[in-house]
């Protein structure tokens, strides 16, 4: 069966002139440091990353940690990236369009290589896509947003051109395929210790938990890299600190307030500080009392003093948060007004819910840097109006899969991602990460609606009516934007400001050594 034929352009990927001009911008901006120095070829770059021992892979269809995306990176590329809004953007998909309705996806190839001199074409694609959604591997992070495909139905056009057939409309394909574990593989590739990809440099060796070496690739797409040699390490935060101060490192990623504090004056280290990356907030249970009424979780929201939460927990380096996830983001609705502290009216819907002076369990964990602080300050200022909070630590290791079931408040993070990926995984009956239990089948249904409209300021109007009923209902306190923060030695330079998991974050091939 022939798919329907592609008359309408519904979403642009630059191609020719304007591909290469905005290419040539992101790598310019990716080398923008804080001083003169000129890009120079040469060196080994050392960086470092939060590590995840055993569960480390070179599988780049079962990333999980920042430590493993970072890795794949740099030997692997997708079809598209997301640029700092993350809005999708061209890499080895130069171009791509849609039917009238977004059922039929066209993306158009560059001419890059593989590291073992195969040129990459429709077949690696197709295959890529058949790896992450097989059934049998229980490990593909991308299987549930990409099972709209319809692989039966998809076919190459061409050797450069690759025709996705949807299973229904759906105009945020472009996306679903810039994000976490859809790195293009060449076809047949079964051995993650034998990594061969597109990207920047070549796989040379991993240990999981210890180190990983990639070498330049001469042949990249998008030009050679700067550095022979790209080592990424693994350690805890205060191994990652003392590294990067002490010159045995030139990159240390995911630092805290405390340690750019301390570092100010250190002519030696620079801080890179990207503002608005992620959010910091609370998960109510929105599925058993008190929280299954919406007053009650209002409640919580009113009596958050965000601005200590931020000075405190975050060290005054973030922005105010509005109980929804992404500001700054496409799709953010910046138009809903700051919800304000207000005391009196949240006594007034504690007492109304038969909350007040109960228990509330808040399940928390040093999984992350300020989850406790945050946890412990909460409770303080829920004090002021009568409502008891009593607080718990979990192990780490477990937590995010324990916050599911445990406590009836949790303390929530989530780094950068599209808005839509955030509402499907985290605000949907099915979400693998729905930690406030918020399941409204006519909420699934307004959202999968949203997702195949593709009028963009149509797209736009109603992510955000979405967006304003979990601000007025919903069960999520987000009282936070923490500015990013890695720390860079004095000789590294062309560090981009950049949210994690876009086009520009853990960009070693742009980098250089003075």
């Amino acid at each position: 069966m022939l798919p329907a034929p592609l008359s309408r352009r519904a979403v642009l990927g630059l191609g020719g002139a304007a591909g290469a001009a905005l290419l040539t911008s992101c790598r310019a901006a990716a080398s923008a440091g804080d001083d003169d120095a000129p890009p120079r070829r040469g060196g080994t770059v050392r960086a470092v990353f939060p590590g995840a021992g055993a569960k480390e892979t070179m599988d780049p269809h079962a990333q999980r940690q920042f430590v493993d995306i970072a890795r794949h990176k740099q030997v692997f590329d997708r079809l598209l990236d997301l640029d700092a809004t993350l809005r999708p953007v061209p890499r080895l998909a130069r171009s791509w369009e849609s039917d009238r309705d977004g059922t039929v996806w066209r993306f158009r190839l560059r001419r890059a290589v593989f590291h073992d001199g195969h040129r990459l074409d429709a077949d690696d694609v197709l295959y890529t896509l058949a790896r992450i959604l097989d059934p049998g591997a229980a490990d593909r992070v991308a299987r549930g947003s990409l099972s709209v495909v319809d692989l039966k139905n998809s076919r190459g056009v061409g050797s450069d051109t690759v025709e996705l057939a949807l299973k229904r409309p759906h105009a945020e394909l472009p996306t679903l395929l810039a994000t976490s574990g859809t790195s293009v593989v060449r076809h047949g590739y079964r051995d993650p210790s034998r990594a061969v990809g597109t990207g920047p440099f070549r796989f040379v060796s991993f240990r999981a938990g210890r180190s990983f070496t990639a070498r330049r690739f001469d042949d990249h797409w998008d030009g050679a890299p700067y550095p022979d040699e790209i080592r990424i390490l693994s350690a805890e935060t205060e191994a990652r600190a003392s590294a990067v101060q002490a010159g045995e490192v030139d990159y240390a990623h995911e630092m805290s307030p405390t340690f750019a504090r301390v570092v100010e004056a250190n002519p030696r280290v620079r801080i890179v500080s990207t503002p608005r990356s992620g959010a910091e907030g609370f998960a109510m249970k929105t599925d058993r009392p008190p929280f299954d009424d919406p007053r009650a979780a209002l409640a919580l929201k009113l009596l958050a003093d965000r601005e200590r939460l931020v000075e405190v927990v975050l060290g005054a380096r973030g922005t105010l948060g509005n109980d929804m996830y992404g500001k700054g983001y496409t799709y953010y609705p910046e138009h809903v007004p700051q919800r304000e502290r207000d005391v009196d009216e949240a006594r007034r819907l504690l007492r109304a819910t038969g909350t007040l002076n109960q228990r509330i369990s808040f399940y928390t964990s040093t999984a992350a840097d300020g989850f406790t602080d945050a946890a412990h300050l909460f409770a303080e200022q829920a004090a002021e109006a009568g409502l008891r909070i009593d607080v718990g630590t979990g192990p780490p290791e477990s937590y995010y899969t324990d916050q599911l079931t445990t406590g009836l408040l949790g303390s929530h993070r989530c780094g950068a991602m599209p808005i839509p990926s955030y509402i499907g995984d985290r605000l949907t009956a099915t979400g693998p990460k729905n930690a406030s239990a918020w399941k409204r089948p006519e909420f699934d249904a307004e959202f999968h609606r949203a997702q195949a409209v593709v009028d963009t300021a149509e797209r736009t109007r109603r992510y955000g009516e979405l967006q304003r009923t979990i601000h007025d209902r919903g069960g999520l306190l987000l009282w936070g934007h923490p500015d990013w923060l890695n720390a860079v030695s004095g000789r590294l330079h062309g560090v981009a400001s950049a949210p994690p998991n876009t086009v520009d974050w853990a960009r070693f091939d742009t980098v250089w050594l003075a």
